[in-house]
């Protein structure tokens, strides 16, 4: 026989289904509201920033790309998240290893220098890092943010792969050592296929964290032509006026990418710092 449910449970029930749904609905209105505000003019949008827009018009992103630059600013963009997130990932994984299955000299202050690492924020380091760069004539040039964001990103990246291979068993390893393995091949062909989904999952956050910077963007260089999308989004603002239907047509530019990752890889952030977590 079925069990019936109680109407304390149903309403209990649908009280929780009906907060998710408006928790939902207030998390993507947001993206929603930027989409189709883009597509107004300044005019329509002074006299209603939250109604629909009447002739809606793509001249906002017209001018994006005919007007505003973008080009150059997507380029460094690009640039400077291809490079550093596949050198965070190796890094980390490398690194991530030795601390999971290597006792060495050094080691625990190693983790403690990179637990430091997570510990101080980011932004307290951006005048010593601008004079330190300035100092050895690092400022301004097209492989400027490279090396900040390789070094912010590694601390958290490390802890998840010394997380998630702590959990593999080391007889996986001794099987191979013993069928002739050298120790960077058990290394690269033997574990590293394994360490895939938190593989993912640093690739991912690694990709968000350097796309979406905008501090040290801003400090260490000063080219125009060097500004990534964040920076690039402020040429929008004047002293005395501020083209806000233009801008966010630049959020929406700039957001895109980011959404869309979000929208293919989220199982895949979820299921790697799940994982890590358990098997740490």
């Amino acid at each position: 026989m079925k069990q019936r449910t109680s109407p304390l449970v149903k309403v209990a029930l649908g009280g929780t289904n009906l907060f998710v749904f408006l928790f939902t609905l207030s998390a993507l209105f947001p993206i929603v509201w930027m989409f189709y505000t883009s597509l107004k003019s300044n005019q329509e949008f002074s006299l209603s920033i939250m109604s629909l827009p009447s002739q809606p018009t793509f001249v906002n992103y017209l001018n994006a790309f005919e007007i505003g630059n973008i080009g150059s600013a997507i380029f460094s963009s690009v640039l400077n998240t291809v490079i550093p997130v596949p050198l965070i990932v190796l890094f980390s994984f490398i690194m991530g290893y030795f601390f999971s299955r290597i006792d060495f000299k050094g080691k625990r202050i190693l983790m403690l220098l990179f637990l430091a690492g997570m510990m101080i924020p980011i932004h307290a380091l951006l005048v010593p890092l601008f004079v330190q760069f300035k100092w050895f004539g690092m400022l301004d040039n097209r492989f400027t943010l490279i090396l900040p964001y390789i070094a912010f990103h590694l601390p958290v990246a490390i802890f998840l792969f010394d997380s998630f291979i702590k959990g593999i068993s080391r007889e996986i390893e001794e099987a191979a050592y013993i069928d002739g393995s050298s120790f960077d091949r058990t290394m690269f062909t033997v574990i590293l296929p394994i360490c895939l989904p938190i593989m993912s999952t640093v690739a991912i956050l690694s990709v968000l964290g350097t796309w979406n910077e905008f501090s040290f963007a801003l400090v260490l260089n000063k080219s125009t032509e060097l500004f990534t999308l964040p920076i690039w989004l402020t040429f929008f603002s004047g002293q005395h006026t501020t083209d806000y239907t233009g801008k966010i047509a630049g959020l929406v530019i700039t957001s895109l990418p980011i959404i869309v990752i979000y929208l293919f890889f989220s199982n895949k952030i979820m299921s790697g710092m799940t994982a890590g977590a358990v098997k740490g």
